[in-house]
């Protein structure tokens, strides 16, 4: 139901892609699994085996896409489904021929698995201070620490304890039990997420600052930002004319600190009054713009790219190029080169007073 609502509404959403391909991974393990399964398995079950042999990868895969807005599928994200699918065959059919390789390919299955099931929750810790969504952080990493340790049972159980418990009834009743449970919560917490992240969905691009050309819109359901524009206008005035985000090391604490606000209040204002929903995007925006300013100007064509990086606010040279190829498609070096042809940048807005709900 979950897979079948997201393919609906969500089709061309990664993150909601991966989702499906881990309820579908659910359902394979659950039926085959199951005690009444033909066992030993017979060869029509492959397609089931298959994927759910596949589901730590799946399931690390998910991890990304639901807690990293940037991150994109490669083709080498494939590698992993596939040495695990081929250590699980290696396991079901290898064992028969030589029962001491089947062993250990489903040992090494089982450690490849906790391997990418730890993966995972690095990869949620440390996009977790960095994300604006509310919903996303209450609800979503909760789910991700219930089916993750759902998951890390299954590779714990095949490297310490002999593989009878799972095809028991009493141990296939936990299993559709853990299952439900999970299933339930995630479909509460996908539509409660949902909602909130429909309601403080991105409602305006940064561009060059927050100017007369790029107002603060209401989102497109009509519902006005709960945001009171004199906390905007200070955080336009700390990021526009202080330069707040060329500090070292600033971090979401402290720019609350500096706004003397909470810290939840200034992720509330980044979130639904600008439309950001991390961070670290919402600092780079204007570092780019500062970087872009400085690459253009004639009087700094001797200035290296990594001071201008450095001045901007970046801690290093490969993150800068990374996020200046991703805005402009131009590494920084042929933007200066390119620069003189285009029309010069232009520069931060200086504290404009602005009001919610400007026409464009």
């Amino acid at each position: 139901m979950i897979a079948l609502v997201l393919l609906r509404d969500l089709p061309d959403s990664t993150a909601a892609r991966l989702t499906v391909a881990l309820a579908i991974c659910a359902i394979a393990y659950a039926i085959r699994e199951a005690p009444t399964f033909p066992r030993p398995w017979p060869l029509w079950s492959l397609p089931l085996a298959i994927v759910g042999w596949g589901s730590p990868a799946v399931f690390w895969l998910w991890a990304q896409a639901t807690f990293d807005d940037e991150f994109e599928l490669r083709r080498w994200h494939a590698a992993p489904w596939a040495a695990l699918v081929g250590m699980g065959l290696l396991a079901w059919r290898g064992g028969a021929i030589w029962p001491s390789l089947g062993t250990a390919s489903e040992r090494t299955m089982a450690l490849a698995a906790l391997v990418l099931a730890l993966l995972a929750v690095a990869q949620t810790f440390a996009t977790w201070r960095a994300d604006l969504v509310a919903g996303r952080r209450r609800l979503r990493i909760v789910n991700l620490i219930g089916a993750l340790a759902y998951i890390v049972a299954w590779p714990l159980a095949n490297l310490l304890m002999t593989p009878t418990a799972s095809s028991s009834p009493i141990g296939s009743l936990v299993d559709a039990l853990g299952l439900c449970v999970l299933a339930m919560f995630y479909g509460w917490s996908l539509l409660q997420a949902v909602g909130r992240d429909q309601i403080a969905r991105p409602v305006a691009a940064l561009g060059d600052g927050l100017d007369e050309t790029r107002p603060i819109i209401p989102s497109d359901e009509g519902k006005r930002s709960s945001v009171e524009p004199p906390l905007l206008r200070r955080l336009e005035r700390l990021m526009t004319v202080e330069r707040a985000y060329r500090r070292e090391g600033l971090t979401i604490g402290s720019l609350a600190a500096l706004m003397s606000l909470p810290e939840y209040r200034l992720r509330q204002i980044i979130n639904e009054g600008l439309g950001h929903r991390n961070f670290n995007a919402f600092l780079n925006r204007y570092r780019i713009d500062d970087a872009k300013t400085a690459l253009a100007d004639a009087g700094q064509k001797d200035v290296p790219v990594l001071t201008i990086a450095m001045d901007a606010g970046f801690q290093s040279l490969g993150p800068f190029n990374r996020a200046f190829k991703a805005d402009t498609g131009l590494t920084p070096t042929q933007f200066r080169r390119l620069a003189p042809a285009k029309a010069p940048p232009k520069p931060l807005s200086k504290g404009r007073n602005f009001e919610i709900g400007e026409p464009r």
